[in-house]
């Protein structure tokens, strides 16, 4: 694990963790809604 030495490098970290939780949010709310509306054909 690195170490964070400069306000910069902690400010870089935080926004890069944003960004992956922010995908990893959308991806997941849109499997969520094509879970919930699909529907069998029969």
């Amino acid at each position: 694990m690195e170490t964070i030495h400069t306000l910069q490098e902690f400010m870089l970290h935080t926004k890069n963790v944003t960004y992956v939780l922010m995908v990893a949010a959308l991806v997941g709310i849109t499997w969520f809604w094509l879970f919930l509306t699909e529907r069998d054909e029969e």
